[in-house]
């Protein structure tokens, strides 16, 4: 064995690069959709305040999507360096998917994303309008794929192994398999969820600095009423994405609730300390036949333990247990910010209370935390599995692939993740803090542009850092 081990570093560097990666799609899917609306609103009531809401939040729409097609990349490339097997085994399937993702998605995403960020007044109002909803749409499109991939490794299906390789009899089953749809609509719902969460913090961020208050009030209502209509409705979807696992994943579920017997009136438990080597739970809180009650919708069912299968088939259930607690937190706390939003709404004191508009700001991180802990819950609970029941982590592989190649290679995207999320960060922060104010105020050159150019804030020219240098 070497002292480096390629598995594990490769899939630490999965992990880290998706993690990273994540992070952008998931908001620019909720921002085009925003923005979409916007464009449609100033479409139809010619209110200026729409269109200045659109121009400002297009800009930060153009970073943020920059970087997310930038740390994507990496992905594909890790696909044949690390795991060469699992491609070479499932190229007839992940392939073509792959391929549809950019034809119908990408493709339709580049042709129309110049059309918005630089077509403003050089193209008719409807063609603008025309444009962001097909960059919306896109993003739509492209996360389908993408997740049909993905369940497809969780929920396999339509497809049979010849010689080792995996061959499709049924692209619909392959497509549509069983966790798709739960799994397209949850993640969808947390796009709108980061997207209105980020637009109602930063909202929030300028009404208590008393800058832009009409457009930012107008952008913080609406926005409420979006997050009081998507936030009930992602717990709702949420239980059926848990009783699709609980059907065809149960490891991963009993890995969920921290459950190692199979029994009868299963507790829910609140906090515990999983100990995969005893196979028990220490200082264990729980409520008893909840756990059942959600997974069976009966106060006596049955729910399947970890001990069904060998220990070498059970995730590390720790990971997974904390995970799932992090997020669902985080799902009932929206909710609750929801609520608190349409009590103050009715009481007539939205944009005065202080106390709601600084806890809109500490919200702004949360979705993205919520992502990264369920989409932890979702690969980490699969393990062993590349792909579920038919293809291990250890079995996909690269066979040449040495621990020290796996370790440089990880060590040097941290250090480039690093760069390009510290720069990017900096850059919409400048962007927020120069605000809405500024919109339209540079008067743009007439050359080809790089989506980067729609943000036309300078990058090196701080305000607050010059005043304060001098």
């Amino acid at each position: 064995m070497e002292a480096l081990d390629p598995l594990l570093l490769s899939r630490m560097q999965f992990a880290f690069v998706v993690s990273f990666h994540a992070l952008f799609p998931v908001f620019t899917i909720g921002l085009a959709a925003y923005i979409a609306v916007l464009e449609a609103l100033w479409y139809r009531t010619d209110s200026p305040v729409y269109r200045r809401l659109s121009e400002f939040w297009i800009k930060i729409f153009a970073v943020v999507f920059g970087m997310g097609v930038v740390s994507g990349v990496v992905m594909s490339f890790q696909f044949g360096t690390n795991w060469s097997e699992f491609s070479f085994a499932t190229a007839n399937f992940l392939g073509p998917i792959l391929s549809y993702e950019v034809l119908t998605a990408f493709f339709l995403e580049a042709v129309f994303l110049g059309i918005l960020l630089f077509g403003r007044d050089r193209v008719p109002r409807g063609t603008h309008l025309f444009a962001a909803c097909m960059v919306a749409i896109g993003t739509f499109i492209s996360s389908f794929w993408i997740l049909s991939a993905n369940s497809w490794m969780q929920t396999p299906q339509g497809f049979e192994f010849r010689d080792g390789i995996v061959h499709v009899t049924s692209w619909a089953e392959a497509i549509f398999n069983p966790s798709l749809w739960p799994r397209f609509g949850h993640v969808a719902l947390a796009s709108l969820l980061t997207g209105g969460f980020v637009v109602a913090g930063v909202s929030a961020y300028f009404l208590l600095r008393n800058r832009a208050v009409e457009m930012n009030r107008k952008a913080l209502s609406m926005t409420l009423w979006l997050l009081l209509l998507v936030a009930p409705a992602q717990i709702f979807m949420g239980d059926i994405h848990g009783l699709n696992s609980f059907e065809h994943q149960p490891t991963k579920v009993a890995a969920m609730e921290g459950a190692w017997e199979t029994r009868e009136g299963a507790p829910l438990y609140l906090f515990a300390i999983p100990d995969s080597t005893a196979e028990t739970n220490h200082l264990a809180v729980g409520i008893p036949n909840l756990a059942s009650l959600i997974l069976t919708h009966q106060w006596d069912g049955e729910v399947p333990g970890l001990k069904e299968v060998s220990a070498e088939e059970r995730p590390p259930v720790g990971i997974v247990f904390w995970s799932f607690r992090i997020m669902v937190g985080i799902g009932v706390l929206m909710l609750l910010v929801a609520l608190w939003g349409a009590w103050l709404r009715m009481r007539g004191r939205l944009f005065e209370s202080r106390a709601f508009l600084n806890t809109l700001q500490l919200m702004i991180p949360l979705p993205f935390v919520a992502v990264l802990t369920g989409w932890f819950v979702t690969e980490i609970g699969r393990q062993p599995w590349l792909i579920y029941g038919q293809m291990t982590l250890a079995e996909g592989v690269t066979p040449s692939l040495t621990g020290w190649m796996a370790l440089a290679t990880l060590i040097g995207y941290v250090l480039v993740y690093a760069v390009i999320f510290t720069a990017g960060l900096y850059y919409v922060t400048r962007i927020v803090r120069t605000g809405p104010e500024g919109v339209g105020s540079v008067e743009e050159p007439a050359h080809a542009k790089r989506p980067f150019s729609a943000a036309d804030v300078p990058f090196d020219d701080d305000p607050d850092f010059s005043t304060s240098s001098r």
